[in-house]
């Protein structure tokens, strides 16, 4: 970042709390996502407020405002927005403090309890923001999402032929999505954009939410970065979820728990599958590491979904006996 934006920076958020650049203290950047950066403001009185830079020539931040704005109002919990400038890209905004859901993993006991919390705040973000003004998480966006996969994983890193089983597969999980009520969509409930403040959950980097499936946040969060659990555990998160939501209408009566399992099953593979496209993408067209050392762990998660989904054994099949070993063997063959 140029000595010029962070001046410009510096001044702005003065001007927005109405001091001068000599009350205020700007500490280095406090954590980052694609092009943002976010810096710690420190307040003559000790607040602190957290200001975030994202150059408009590459991040467009009104999405990021416009839903803080309407969520907040809807008494969800994200940080406020003090102040916009969408012009330079920068954002005056709460600070949530410096804990990531995942730094409180520390054993099985919390873990289980901090992610039974988190289902309660999807079922709090599904029933208080209205999907109606979202962009629709529909067949195109889901295709576009899948062929990453095919493009980025299996071609561009591993060179490996497509299977035949693919087209199939494809067509069968974005029915399953289709198939869901449609309610709002965080898109990346991981661990990681939920901070642990004031002995609460809240959501952060959630700009690109959409109106998509009743389960996807679900699986983001069952089958994220962070966790591996086993079948039956990801079967009682999910009936945890399943029971809320019947009885506050979110989803229907006929369907009933078999059904939605099936349906989480298929979204974790979908989103799976995205995520082993995304990352070789990230690593590959981006330079950005550490991402081909996270694949194993979201191939676990696909073969655990894939296991359970009958229509997709021969696609689950060839992950086994073909994908598996080929990435692998690729990833030993990296330099260290």
């Amino acid at each position: 970042m140029s000595s010029y934006r962070i001046n410009a920076l510096t001044t702005w958020a003065a001007q927005q709390n109405g001091l001068s650049e000599a009350d205020i203290t700007l500490s280095s950047a406090v954590g980052d996502a694609s092009f943002r950066r976010y810096f710690r403001l420190t307040l003559p009185n000790g607040a602190t407020q957290v200001v975030m830079d994202a150059p408009p020539e590459k991040e467009d931040s009104q999405p990021f405002v416009t839903i803080a704005t309407r969520w907040h109002s809807a008494g969800l919990p994200v940080p406020k927005v003090h102040a916009a400038n969408l012009a330079e890209g920068f954002l005056l905004l709460d600070d949530l403090g410096n804990t990531p859901l995942q730094n409180v993993f520390t054993d099985d006991a919390t873990t289980q309890a901090y992610h039974t919390h988190a289902l309660g705040l999807i079922a709090e973000l599904q029933n208080r923001a209205s999907p109606e003004s979202l962009p629709d998480y529909d067949s195109a966006l889901l295709s576009r999402e899948l062929d990453l996969f095919p493009e980025w994983c299996l071609g561009a890193w591993l060179q490996l032929t497509v299977p035949e089983s693919w087209q199939a597969t494809r067509e069968q999980l974005i029915q399953q999505a289709l198939a869901q009520p449609v309610v709002s969509v965080h898109r990346d409930f991981d661990a990681m954009n939920l901070m642990v403040h004031d002995q609460r959950l809240f959501m952060i980097d959630f700009q690109d939410a959409v109106a998509g499936p009743l389960s996807y946040d679900v699986i983001s969060l069952l089958k994220g970065r962070y966790c591996r659990f086993t079948n039956e555990q990801f079967a009682d998160f999910v009936g945890i979820f399943y029971q809320q939501a019947r009885r506050d209408g979110r989803l229907p009566s006929r369907v009933d728990l078999a059904t939605f399992l099936i349906q989480c099953h298929a979204m974790a593979a979908q989103r799976s599958l995205k995520v082993l496209g995304i990352f070789c993408r990230l690593t590959l067209r981006d330079q950005k590491s550490g991402y081909l050392e996270r694949l194993p762990h979201f191939l676990d998660h696909l073969e655990d979904s894939l296991a359970f989904l009958t229509e997709q054994a021969e696609f689950a099949k060839w992950i086994k006996l073909t994908l598996r070993p080929a990435l692998m063997k690729r990833l030993a063959e990296m330099p260290s």
